[in-house]
């Protein structure tokens, strides 16, 4: 990856110089390449999985009964946009935690954008993006330690013009371990900003992409790609890296939408979501924009009061998962705590 981040550096200053428009093209900008994963729609006839009405009954046995819903003031992905004006500081290894970064992030450091601050939640976490120089610096649990230096308890670089999908075999992780010890955020391996509903797609009503979501009911020890690793803790649950599909022949006029909460809606239906984590509920992720004062989701989406959430999940399928992995993180007591009872659910 050193190599790669190096290489990716200098074809930026190349590209600043001999093309500067392309970076200031104005419109609405998507993560990764045109031919990433996650900028594919699902193809028409993709096979529905064998598992697909076991999975769904799952999700409906959540304890928090509900349907799908929308993260927007916790639990969020803030990405701060910087460029070569913001000076790169050092990030330590958050103290309390046996996460560490991935080596090149360390190497590098980070541009850390004087309103810095990440998500409300446990999770915390934050993506710094420079257009020019085409990389994304991903973390969670950011914060100011007693001294006032920032550490993180993840930290890994990622190419902006890249697949998206993080190369395993730059992340030893051994079974019964976090992939977070060595770098992402996200604990099937994926970058943490990755399918985020960004403010911008929302007002211009239209998201190209596919959406991330995060369920309770996550594999044990199993997970497909984009997946690179799982903290599932559900024998028999829907793997991590599975695609999530609203039925495209849905009408969405049956249900109360706002124009924001239909755009979703459609891109679930032309991209599908997919299952990058583990959460005490049904739930995709809002871009952190609390930290924009001129910006609000009132009155474009919202989180479980309607909207999205109206839509039962009988409308949903999983699409047929291919070449299963087997390994992950172990057992946590956390985890099974929020497992408990889901028989009488």
């Amino acid at each position: 990856m050193k190599n790669l981040i190096l290489a990716l550096l200098a074809i930026s200053v190349i590209a600043c110089t001999t093309n500067p428009k392309k970076a200031e093209q104005p419109g609405v900008k998507r993560f990764f390449a045109e031919d990433s994963f996650w900028n594919q729609p699902i193809a028409g006839g993709s096979e529905i999985d064998p598992q697909s009405d076991h999975y769904i009954s799952l999700l409906k046995k959540d304890h928090s009964h509900q349907n799908f819903g929308i993260n927007l003031n916790k639990y969020t992905i803030p990405i701060f946009e910087v460029d070569s004006t913001v000076p790169f500081v050092k990030v330590g290894n958050h103290p309390m935690f046996n996460f560490r970064h991935h080596p090149d992030f360390d190497r590098m450091g980070v541009p850390i954008p004087t309103n810095l601050k990440p998500s409300p939640g446990s999770d915390q976490h934050a993506t710094i993006i420079d257009w020019k120089r085409k990389l994304a610096w991903d973390m969670f649990l950011v914060e100011k330690d007693s001294s006032g230096n920032w550490v993180s308890c993840t930290g890994v670089i990622v190419p902006l013009d890249g697949s998206g999908v993080l190369n395993k075999a730059e992340f030893p992780v051994k079974d019964d371990e976090s992939i977070h010890q060595y770098g992402p955020s996200r604990a099937a391996g994926v970058p943490s900003f990755a399918g985020t509903i960004m403010y911008d797609e929302i007002k211009a009503g239209e998201i190209r992409h596919k959406l991330s979501c995060a369920l309770r009911f996550v594999a044990y020890k199993e997970y497909v790609y984009p997946a690179i690793w799982t903290d599932g803790n559900f024998k028999g649950g829907v793997p991590e890296g599975s695609v999530i599909q609203l039925d495209p022949n849905l009408d969405l006029s049956k249900f109360d939408l706002l124009p924001g909460e239909l755009t979703v809606a459609k891109a679930l239906q032309k991209y599908g979501m997919v299952v990058v984590d583990f959460a005490a509920a049904n739930v995709l992720y809002g871009e952190g924009i609390w930290i924009y004062p001129e910006k609000s989701w009132n009155g474009l989406l919202r989180e479980w009061d309607g909207g999205l959430s109206s839509i039962p999940l009988d409308n949903f399928r999983v699409l047929k998962n291919h070449d299963i992995q087997k390994g992950g993180d172990r057992i946590k007591p956390f985890f099974q705590d929020f497992l408990k009872g889901w028989e009488k659910n």
